[in-house]
C-alpha cells in the first residue's frame, strides 16, 4: 500500500495534467453536446444530445474528484505515512540496540588489591622541598560541555554508536542561551542528518530545527559542529532533543535522543552601591 501510495506522489504532475486534458476533452463535449441540444429539431436526436451533455459533465466531476484525490495523497498521506515509517525504523534500531546491551551484560567483578607483603623493606618517601618545582604528567580528560547538567535526568534513547551521538546537549543540561549543537552523524551512504525537538511548545511533537548533509565524523573533533540552538522561543520546561542519520534509500540508520531544560536566563546580580 505504502509502494503505491509513494509512486502517486512522486508521477502526481504527471496525474494533474492527464486530468486538465481530460476535463478539457470532456468540456468541449459537453459544449458540443450543448449546441446540439439548441440547434436540433428532433425531439430523439435532442434526447441523445441530452445523454451525451449528462455523460460529459459526469466524467468531468469524476476527473475534478481524482485530482482531488492525487493532491490528498500528495500532501497528507505520503507525509504522514513517512512520518509512522521513519519512526518505526527508529523504534526498531533502539529494539535492536536493548537486546544487544542485555546479551553483552556479564558477570559484574571488582579486581581485589592483594594485602601487601610485610618481609618487603619499607623505603622512605622523600617529599620535594618548597623551592623545588615539581612537574607531573595529567591525563587529558574528554570535554566536557558546558552547561548546568541537572541530576536524575530520564536516560538517553539510543546514542549506542558513533554515528548518531550528541556531545552538547548533554543529557539533562539546562539550557538558556544560544548553545553550539555538537557531536558525530555520519553512517555508510550518507544522505542527511535531521535535528528534532519535542516538548511543551511544540505539544510533544517532533519539530525539525535544522538538517544538514555533510557527515560529521568522530575525528573531527576540531569542528564537530551540527548547528546551533536559540531556545528563545521555546517555553520553559522539560524537552527531548534528538538527533537521526538517514543513508542515501531515506532509511533511518542511526539515532540519538537527549533530555533537556529550557529556561530563562539567569539574571546576572547587580553589585550594591558604596
Amino acid at each position: 500500500m505504502s509502494n503505491i501510495v509513494f509512486l502517486i506522489e512522486q508521477i502526481a504532475i504527471g496525474l494533474y495534467i492527464l486530468i486538465g486534458v481530460g476535463i478539457l476533452i470532456f468540456w468541449s463535449r459537453w459544449r458540443a453536446a450543448q449546441f446540439d441540444i439548441r440547434s436540433t429539431r428532433f425531439e430523439l436526436e435532442r434526447d441523445f444530445a441530452r445523454f451525451r451533455r449528462d455523460n460529459a459533465l459526469t466524467m468531468m466531476i469524476l476527473s475534478i474528484e481524482m485530482a482531488l484525490i492525487v493532491l490528498g495523497i500528495q500532501r497528507i498521506v505520503a507525509p504522514t505515512m513517512r512520518s509512522d515509517i521513519e519512526l518505526e525504523q527508529l523504534i526498531a534500531i533502539n529494539n535492536q540496540t536493548d537486546v544487544v546491551e542485555v546479551v553483552s551484560d556479564g558477570v559484574f567483578a571488582t579486581p581485589t588489591r592483594p594485602a601487601p607483603l610485610s618481609n618487603l623493606p619499607i623505603e622512605p618517601v622523600e617529599l620535594p622541598r618548597d623551592d623545588e618545582v615539581s612537574v607531573f604528567a595529567t591525563p587529558t580528560l574528554t570535554p566536557t560541555p558546558v552547561g548546568t547538567i541537572e541530576p536524575n535526568a530520564p536516560p538517553v534513547y539510543g546514542c549506542n554508536t558513533p554515528n548518531a551521538f550528541l556531545q552538547i546537549p548533554a543529557n539533562g543540561m539546562r539550557v538558556f542561551q544560544t548553545i553550539r549543537v555538537a557531536g558525530t552523524a555520519f553512517v555508510d551512504d550518507f544522505s542527511r542528518y535531521k535535528l528534532e525537538i519535542s516538548g511543551p511548545t511544540t505539544q510533544n511533537s517532533f519539530w525539525v530545527i535544522d538538517e544538514g548533509t555533510i557527515p560529521v565524523r568522530v575525528e573531527d573533533t576540531a569542528n564537530n559542529t551540527l548547528s546551533q540552538f536559540n531556545p528563545d522561543p521555546y517555553t520553559p520546561g522539560t524537552y527531548q532533543f534528538q538527533l537521526t542519520v538517514f543513508d542515501t534509500t531515506n532509511e533511518l540508520k542511526a539515532s540519538c535522543m537527549v533530555t533537556i531544560y529550557i529556561s530563562r536566563p539567569i539574571p546576572t546580580p547587580t553589585p550594591l552601591g558604596g
